[in-house]
């Protein structure tokens, strides 16, 4: 029976002696970097307003529609929503936060508001592409138009912000 006693005691002392090899999730790259290129601007495209005016909404799919007294006019001018190309290493998580509501000015007066919209990957999401290419995030928005008086035909412009998390 002590044959049986050292054998066990070896074999015990054999696995204390043993490597154990542990594998885990490498860490990313330090510092994090998450790049983005707002590569097209939010465009609502040609619409007719009627008397009580109304909302054109994007969305992030490149859809339109519109409510209200708004006609939507087809006469070559292209819509389409907000397009921001990020450049990050796959399996970030990036949220995205909109910006306040912003006031849009006409070339030949009159304002618009516009509140920007959700994104095409919704919010958290997680960075999918490696580098050089990018994950796509398309971002739509409501444009609230009033009355021909208040908001005369015309071109209208103005800044929006978006901002991309690395969380």
């Amino acid at each position: 029976m002590s044959k049986f006693k050292h054998i066990y005691h070896l074999f015990f002392s054999g696995l204390l002696l043993a490597p154990f090899v542990v594998r885990a999730q490498e860490p990313p790259p330090r510092p994090i970097s998450v790049f983005v290129n707002p590569a097209q601007g939010l465009i609502f495209g040609a619409f007719f307003q009627g008397i009580t005016g109304g909302t054109v909404i994007l969305y992030p799919d490149g859809s339109r529609s519109v409510t209200g007294t708004i006609v939507q006019a087809n006469l070559g001018y292209p819509f389409s929503p907000a397009i921001f190309e990020v450049d990050a290493n796959p399996g970030t998580l990036i949220s995205i936060m909109n910006g306040p509501d912003v006031t849009l000015t006409g070339s030949n007066g009159g304002f618009l508001s516009l509140h920007i919209g959700t994104a095409s990957t919704g919010t958290p999401f997680i960075a999918t592409a490696t580098s050089p290419a990018r994950t796509i995030v398309r971002i739509g928005g409501t444009l609230t138009v009033g009355p021909p008086p208040a908001n005369p035909a015309g071109n209208y412009s103005g800044v929006f912000q978006v901002t991309f998390i690395q969380e």
